[in-house]
């Protein structure tokens, strides 16, 4: 949510990112806004005044008792009566506008940062930089589904009959790679200073409403029936609402966090969900990385977060590459975004297993997250985020990046204390 003088002093640059965004529909919402707002402040002064005047009669009373001036006093005594009907009003007014300028005011995206390129959806996101020589080797690698499947570690028959599309059974060596490579990336953050955590994997709907816009709320969340509870989609959802209505000293910032949870989505839209493989699925394990911090630093800890990302595939000797996102490819809430792509020998390409963003201070104005400066000063926070690594899709470029000829799969050095000291894995 943006800080709402923009619309006040500046609705032109409003509307121009509006533009930027392909959602140029939204700026009859920005003047129904800034409409609104006069409203706002026009009943909000006269409600001030109201009661400013209501204490003086008040006061007039008490004088007029005490001088045994009975009439007089009775006479105020009918006019600040009908002050108080006439604030209750006011009061009334100014609540329900709050609430409707609230609600609008979270249908506006963020700015975006000025050298966000421009581009309608993710096919115009612009690749930045490579990291690691992607190679093909002479021989076939068959679909990600068979390598699991060729282990007996992939079983999607059976979860189809006990969940339905969309989930997974991972089973024996596969099963232990996925939880490998969920250690190893909790360890590789730990050591960078982040304190881990395990946070809740349900928040309130008020909660769901501070970290992400409605269009995501309705696209992703699992709602839990006769509860107020979504299933979380990533624990950046829940460990940045930790900090829900907080004032944080400065002190205490920047706030850097690293957790595992289990994600949940309904993947609603033009992706679909796949269904022999485990690239798109409605159930997946996460490692995630938050930051709060000061606004002035958020722009380094952005470049340090995806370059966290970057070192920790490249540990594992997977190519990739930093792909920025395009104006139209941002959701509502980001300042600026890139995604990390790994690559695919079998399909000769990059495909997506990290995403970075700064959400500047959108994110902490939904969820009332501030800090107080030295000289008294309170000032929402700014928040990021970005993926450490998300198995099993993470697991589609370890196993087709370590595939051998005769079908087992090296285990990179920096995995192996995870398996047992094993340096391969063979079919069965």
């Amino acid at each position: 949510m943006i800080d709402i003088n923009l619309i006040r002093e500046n609705r032109e640059l409003v509307k121009e990112n509006n533009k930027k965004k392909f959602q140029e529909h939204k700026n009859e919402i920005v003047d129904e806004i800034y409409n609104l707002d006069i409203e706002y402040r026009e009943t909000k002064q006269k409600m001030d005044q109201a009661r400013a005047e209501k204490n003086r009669l008040s006061a007039e009373i008490g004088a007029l008792m005490r001088d045994k001036r009975i009439d007089e006093a009775n006479k105020i005594k009918e006019q600040v009566s009908a002050m108080g009907e006439e604030i209750d009003t006011l009061t009334s007014r100014e609540d329900e506008l709050a609430k409707i300028i609230n609600t609008k005011m979270m249908m506006i995206p963020n700015i975006i940062a000025d050298d966000v390129p421009i581009g309608k959806d993710d096919s115009e996101n612009v690749e930045e930089k490579r990291f690691g020589e992607p190679k093909v080797p002479a021989y076939e690698i068959p679909y990600h589904a068979d390598i699991m499947a060729n282990f007996n570690g992939l079983d999607k028959e059976a979860s189809a009959k006990v969940t339905g599309n969309g989930f997974y059974y991972l089973m024996g060596d596969i099963a232990r790679l996925h939880s490998a490579v969920l250690a190893y990336a909790r360890d590789f953050m730990i050591d960078k200073g982040f304190t881990y955590c395990i946070p809740p994997f349900m928040i309130k709907s008020e909660a769901v409403d501070g970290v992400m816009s409605f269009e995501e709320k309705e696209n992703m969340m699992y709602k839990i029936e006769g509860e107020n509870l979504y299933l979380i989609g990533t624990s950046e959802h829940s460990m940045i609402a930790k900090f829900k209505d907080q004032i944080l000293k400065a002190s205490d910032l920047p706030i850097t966090m690293t957790s595992y949870s289990p994600c949940f989505r309904k993947e609603v839209g033009a992706h679909g969900i796949e269904e022999r493989g485990v690239y798109r699925i409605h159930q997946f394990e996460k490692q995630e990385m938050i930051v709060i911090c000061q606004p002035e630093e958020s722009d380094a800890w952005y470049d340090k977060m995806w370059n966290y990302s970057v070192e920790l595939f490249r540990t594992l000797d997977i190519p990739v590459r930093k792909l920025v996102c395009c104006s139209g490819d941002l959701a509502d809430l980001k300042y600026r975004s890139c995604d990390i792509e790994a690559w695919s020998p079998r399909q000769q390409k990059y495909f997506e297993v990290c995403s970075c963003s700064n959400l500047t201070d959108a994110q902490a104005r939904r969820l009332g997250i501030k800090f107080k400066r030295e000289d008294g000063e309170k000032v929402y926070a700014h928040t990021l985020n970005n993926t450490v690594v998300a198995p099993p899709r993470m697991l589609i470029a370890l196993l087709e990046n370590n595939y051998q000829e005769d079908g087992s799969i090296l285990i990179p050095k920096v995995l192996q204390p995870y398996m047992g000291g094993k340096e391969k894995i063979e079919k069965k």
